[in-house]
């Protein structure tokens, strides 16, 4: 794709899906200039941002800037737990990103080309941004989308995509996965909750999140601290302090 004329942005949560598909878009020359990082209100399940604190690190390591797109709790509908992860939310949390989107606009020199968004199966959240897009007039890529799971997260481990699990919250989880690799170990495992339970092998249905601490695309790793906080069956690995090596 040709985007000589323009600069592009991405989605930025500091997870390995968001982590990934800017991976995904570097690697097939696309000019990235911000990344935007989608900061829900406290106790919001509309967007999935564990841990804002290791995007921002995790953006100096990538070496573009990050905007923050705080939302207002007004602009995001009560939590809906059977699709938490799933980027949804009320209308007025895509008219905040669309006036995020419009001011970059107006500060890229030669304008914004599109949006890299890391969404792998909601359909509602692309449908979304795609009609965001088409308002803004410009493209939408979604590098990840429909990828088979386990060849998705294999191919993250093996590119070299460092992924520390941060929360869990579904059936055959404990504290241990907390602060935990994903690695190829790990995804067995995970392999063997998604056959007894059901899970979804990438926490899509919002069973864990993930923070990125290091990948193709970082010139440093993220070193992490953190305190488990666990209540039976739903924990997080609450960040106390971050920094890059």
């Amino acid at each position: 794709m040709d985007d000589s004329n323009g600069g592009w942005v991405a989605l930025f949560s500091g997870g390995k899906d968001s982590s990934w598909a800017l991976h995904r878009a570097l690697e097939t020359g696309l000019d990235v200039r911000r990344l935007v990082l989608v900061r829900p209100p406290e106790g919001s399940h509309a967007y999935h941002a564990p841990a804002p604190s290791v995007a921002r690190v995790a953006a100096r390591s990538v070496g573009i800037p990050i905007v923050d797109a705080g939302l207002p709790a007004a602009d995001v509908e009560p939590p809906d737990l059977a699709n938490a992860g799933a980027g949804r939310g009320a209308d007025g949390d895509v008219e905040s990103l669309a006036d995020v989107l419009r001011t970059i606009d107006d500060e890229l020199e030669d304008g914004l080309v599109g949006i890299v968004v890391g969404a792998i199966t909601s359909d509602h959240q692309v449908d979304r941004l795609r009609t965001l897009c088409d308002r803004l007039g410009c493209e939408l890529v979604v590098p990840l989308w429909r990828a088979d799971p386990g060849e998705l997260a294999t191919e993250m481990i093996d590119g070299g995509l460092e992924v520390t699990i941060v929360e869990v919250a579904g059936p055959g989880f404990d504290e241990r996965w907390l602060g935990r690799r994903l690695d190829r170990e790990a995804l067995g495992e995970l392999a063997a909750l998604s056959r007894e339970f059901g899970i979804h092998l990438l926490g899509e249905n919002g069973e864990f999140e993930t923070v990125a601490t290091d990948g193709p695309h970082m010139s440093r790793p993220v070193a992490l601290e953190y305190e488990r906080e666990w209540n039976g069956d739903w924990g997080r690995a609450r960040i106390t302090d971050v920094r890059l090596e």
